[in-house]
């Protein structure tokens, strides 16, 4: 996945001489997840910078660049590193064409790495896609292998409006064949069925998609045929798709790596419950984590997270009684929260 990034970024590059990127580590030494392999030796100093480990100083260097002609692409390391520029995006960036009644635009491109997976624990495996998803003027997206990293990461870049891009941590050595060109670009709001199914809709982003298309594989030969959708973008995320899907299947689950409190599936879930209640047959519920941070041992971090087996657990459950299953930590540890 990382290569298909470096793809991207260059594909847009050799398009596009008004793209840029900054960062630490971006240049010299390819990126800290190799994510810019050579686009210094293509592109040069002057397109591909190292910054200062300064979040907030290079965040706005990028609003500041958008809002004047330049498609800037900004990384920042760790999605909690954002913490430090948030003000830069959800007050500035996200603003700017409001604030001048449509004279300005940000084409702004900020990349994150998120997620458990790779033991990097609790300051640096958190997604955090609450403290962006509900700022209005930021689209919000997180690709789930290499193909949607590539068809995304095209697609926000060319975007108008700043967009958000939440790169899961623990795929970036993951492999897959790779189209690439403009058609192999992805239409930033629409969703994918990753895997046709009847019985439920299984909600996904980011990497629980191949966690879940791994747990309905399973559940497959059982006789239990699961619809997968890969929701790509987050904000706007594609109403009609999983509306379209609940109608079919009657049931609703959604698979986050969020936790309970705040994460994106209870809004995905408030409004299939709101505009589709008389098509479902069974209460959606959502398969999270638990309301703590994401632990360093790697089978406490591997538990704290949604895993093939317990997603197929809960389904299954889910199916065969109709009711919604009990989480995990509060079936074996007691917890309420």
């Amino acid at each position: 996945m990382n290569q298909a990034i470096v793809a991207a970024i260059a594909d847009e590059m050799r398009t596009d001489p008004t793209v840029v990127m900054f960062g630490e580590d971006v240049a010299a030494a390819g990126g800290p997840f190799k994510t810019s392999v050579g686009l210094l030796e293509e592109f040069g100093p002057m397109r591909v910078r190292d910054t200062p480990i300064s979040e907030m100083a290079f965040t706005g260097a990028g609003v500041g660049s958008a809002a004047m002609g330049l498609r800037p692409i900004v990384e920042i390391m760790f999605m909690e590193f954002l913490g430090v520029a948030l003000d830069q995006l959800v007050t500035q960036a996200a603003k700017l064409h409001y604030l001048s009644r449509g004279a300005l635009s940000v084409p702004l491109t900020v990349r994150a790495s998120v997620g458990p997976g790779t033991g990097f624990a609790c300051q640096h495996s958190q997604t955090l896609e609450n403290w962006v998803t509900s700022t209005p003027g930021l689209v919000v997206v997180s690709p789930s292998g290499p193909q949607t990293a590539y068809g995304l990461l095209r697609s926000a870049i060319q975007h108008q409006d700043p967009v958000i891009v939440l790169e899961p941590r623990a795929y970036y050595g993951v492999r897959g064949e790779v189209h690439t060109g403009p058609d192999a670009m992805i239409p930033l709001g629409r969703a994918q069925i990753a895997r046709p199914g009847t019985a439920a809709t299984v909600v996904c982003l980011g990497r629980t998609t191949a966690v879940a298309l791994q747990a309905a594989d399973r559940l497959a030969e059982i006789g239990y045929d699961i619809e997968i959708i890969d929701l790509l973008t987050l904000v706007p995320w594609d109403v009609a798709a999983v509306a379209q899907s609940v109608r079919r299947t009657g049931r609703l689950v959604v698979v986050e790596d969020a936790p309970l409190t705040g994460g994106w599936g209870g809004d995905i879930v408030s409004r299939i419950v709101t505009e589709e209640f008389g098509a479902l047959v069974a209460a959606p519920f959502r398969i999270c984590t638990p309301d703590v941070p994401v632990p360093y041992g790697k089978d406490l971090e591997k538990r704290f997270a949604p895993q093939p087996d317990e997603v197929g657990r809960q389904i299954r459950s889910y199916l065969e009684t109709g009711e919604v299953p009990a989480h995990w930590w509060t079936r074996e540890g007691g917890m309420t929260a």
